[in-house]
């Protein structure tokens, strides 16, 4: 049985990839076999639990990651320490495009926001088969426009949106990349993560539990009516997703 590691930077070579374990990420699922085969070796399992930082702000990246079940947040962080989230990877993409878009390093932070599997890959092999071409490469610039398009609508729905309808933009993106209705999430992280105050992520959590739309207890939240969320949420979501669904089918 595979071994699966939760300490970050941990190498063990058991947990070198299956090509159908790898395909349960989208990206992965994509690239031509050849591709695959040649990445298989590289590629890395690891459990991340809840709250693991990947890697800090201003930080040198020397690994990328392709979540399977793990959701990542990436966060920007203030220099008073206040942090909002900018954007969410799972299932559906890659952690850490600074590496293969001419960067070592970000300005943002990566924090698992749902615990799960990923996959992580060193740089320098990221780097040389970024370069090779190929289906690969266009895939990774593809889904780059695809962040970039979730980032840019992040910061215009936490202007100008409500917080029950930015909270149900962010339970459905994290639903996307989840293979079940649950998420393990605490209030202080919901609003952590959307730069608002706790009340407002409690009332507005209230609300759509009064709606039927989700259960939560204790951190444990259960999306119950999935059609009611998107009939609350603003209009940044659908954005969001017919982009990623026109560029990553």
């Amino acid at each position: 049985m595979k071994t699966k590691l939760a300490l970050r930077g941990a190498e063990n070579p058991s947990s070198i990839a299956t090509a159908a374990e790898a395909r349960q990420n989208h990206l992965l699922s994509e690239v031509s076999d050849e591709e695959l085969v040649r990445m298989l070796p590289n590629l890395q399992l690891l459990n991340l639990p809840l709250g693991q930082v990947l890697y800090e702000s201003g930080e040198k990246l020397d690994y990328i990651y392709f979540p399977t079940t793990a959701i990542i947040s990436l966060l920007y962080i203030m220099e008073n320490g206040s942090s909002a989230e900018i954007g969410v990877v799972g299932n559906d993409g890659v952690v850490g495009i600074a590496i293969f878009m001419g960067g070592d390093t970000t300005p943002n932070r990566a924090v698992v926001q749902s615990a799960g599997a990923t996959f992580k890959m060193k740089a320098s092999v990221m780097k040389d088969e970024f370069t090779r071409g190929g289906r690969f490469h266009n895939l990774c610039l593809r889904y780059t426009q695809a962040l970039i398009t979730q980032i840019s609508q992040t910061a215009v729905c936490n202007r100008l949106h409500s917080v029950d309808q930015q909270l149900c933009r962010w339970l459905l993106l994290s639903h996307d990349r989840l293979p079940s209705d649950r998420l393990v999430m605490t209030q202080d992280l919901i609003a952590n993560m959307l730069g608002v105050r706790r009340e407002g992520i409690t009332h507005a959590a209230k609300r759509l539990q009064t709606a039927g739309y989700i259960s939560y207890v204790r951190g444990d939240m259960t999306i119950l009516d999935r059609e009611g969320l998107e009939s609350c949420v603003c209009e940044c979501y659908e954005v969001v997703r017919t982009e990623y669904d026109r560029l990553l089918g």
